[in-house]
């Protein structure tokens, strides 16, 4: 017991602290664009992360569901890692062709699609046209991290991702201010921060132990297949920050226009870091997980999911706590400009929407649990009811009846509601489980 805790511990820890480095130069964006560029640049930013966290999530979905196939096939002694590997990054290759195409091609009409107006619009396009270029490197970092992970080595991988956010606040800096190089500049440090971090990952492949490494393998289509179906639920994770993302930035411009949206910038922004926190948690779980699934280990399995679950309750308690505390100077931090409206907008809106973090902390762990032990079908579920089927009717009725106000409540309504959909059908499975017992023994 006492080296679970500690495997525990290690895991959730290096996790949490790299999700949170990578947060981070999310969050100096965020700064130094409101300083630099006022309403309408966190405005442009936040109709831009949209695509970004897209991007982000193709990378987890291919990463994490190649290293669950890794882990599993490592136990299972097949000697077929590297397969594993490569197959994940013939994946990411071609989902990086098409996002490299809509940013030569489509990145006006992705802009406009995304609510930039005519003031918008051009920070907008250069912002996404610039991520979208470097978007190989992300989608390549996120594959490489998660086998590094899984290839007991997490210390490494959280190295390189602190190492690479922490260098792309200080090139933020550089090119925003003494090199005025506008939002490229912040778009442009974004996206060398993979390069950075896949300069540290390289270090992985000079052990004699490591597990995978570039072959020449065979490309199976079941086992591609099988790394897109376990590394779904993380893509849908992502998919329900992005598509909450645009949901509120439509409705709110045309509640709040550019103003409004920008005080969502900060909201969303500030969100990140929270939403990292849960997403380290459930991707430090993810090897421990598959591990104890693949050797069929029952009561490993349930101390896990009962630990994770208490670590995202004290995690959740603790980040509104901190949003009670500070939020006037968390807004001040972005509001450059000193503006009211933004103010008092982004004030309220913490308040109310952070209080949606006590559920999604607990719907993301389930889902990653779920995932890592090969549920995909549940965890895909839960993840839809989170991304869109809930959201966006709760979002779009809720505004109507309370404007503004609707909006950020509609994230806990959500969240909520999925977290109360779970429990119940995890109750009428062990009732189900239950009489099927009785059934068989009578």
């Amino acid at each position: 017991m006492k080296k679970f805790k500690l495997d525990f511990l290690k895991y959730i820890s290096l996790n949490i602290l790299s999700m949170v480095g990578v947060s981070i130069y999310i969050l100096a964006d965020t700064y130094f664009i409101s300083k630099a560029l006022g309403a309408i640049g966190l405005a442009a930013l936040n109709f831009s992360i949209v695509i970004f966290t897209l991007i982000q999530g193709v990378g987890l979905m291919i990463g994490i569901g190649g290293a669950i196939d890794f882990s599993i096939r490592n136990y299972e002694r097949s000697n077929s890692g590297n397969e594993s590997f490569m197959n994940a990054l013939l994946i990411g290759l071609l989902f990086a062709v098409i996002f490299l195409l809509l940013g030569v091609f489509f990145s006006t009409q992705v802009s406009l699609f995304l609510g930039a107006d005519e003031l918008t619009l051009p920070p907008t396009e250069t912002y996404l046209t610039t991520i979208l270029g470097f978007s190989p490197f992300f989608i390549l970092n996120n594959i490489v991290l998660a086998f590094v992970r899984n290839d007991k080595n997490p210390r490494l991988a959280m190295t390189a991702m602190v190492v690479s956010s922490f260098s792309n606040i200080i090139l933020d800096y550089v090119f925003m201010f003494p090199l005025s190089m506008g939002i490229f500049g912040a778009a442009f440090a974004t996206g060398l921060s993979p390069i950075i971090s896949l300069s540290i990952l390289i270090f992985h492949f000079r052990s004699n132990s490591v597990g995978f490494h570039l072959c020449r393998c065979k490309m199976e289509l079941k086992r591609l297949m099988k790394i897109i179906t376990l590394g779904f639920p993380s893509f849908v994770t992502e998919l329900a920050s992005s598509i909450t993302l645009f949901t509120f930035n439509i409705v709110i411009l045309r509640i709040a226009g550019n103003i409004g949206v920008a005080a969502y910038g900060v909201i969303a922004n500030v969100a990140i870091i929270a939403t990292a926190l849960f997403t380290g948690l459930a991707q430090g779980i993810q090897p421990l997980v598959s591990n104890y699934f693949a050797s069929s280990d029952k009561d490993g399995l349930r101390t896990i999911l009962k630990y994770s679950l208490i670590t995202s309750l004290v995690l959740s308690a603790t980040i509104y706590f901190v949003i009670l505390a500070f939020s006037n100077n968390i807004v001040s931090v972005f509001n450059g400009e000193n503006n009211e409206t933004l103010a008092t907008i982004a004030g309220v809106g913490l308040k109310i929407y952070f209080t949606g973090y006590i559920f999604a902390g607990i719907n993301i762990v389930i889902i990653s649990f779920l995932s890592a032990a090969s549920n995909t079908v549940n965890a895909m579920a839960i993840s839809i009811l989170r991304s869109s089927v809930i959201l966006i009717p709760t979002t779009l009725i809720m505004s109507f009846f309370f404007e503004i106000y609707g909006i950020w409540a509609s994230f806990m309504v959500t969240e909520l509601s999925v977290t109360i959909l779970t429990y119940l059908t995890h109750l009428s499975l062990q009732r189900e489980n239950t009489q099927l017992s009785a059934y068989t023994k009578g």
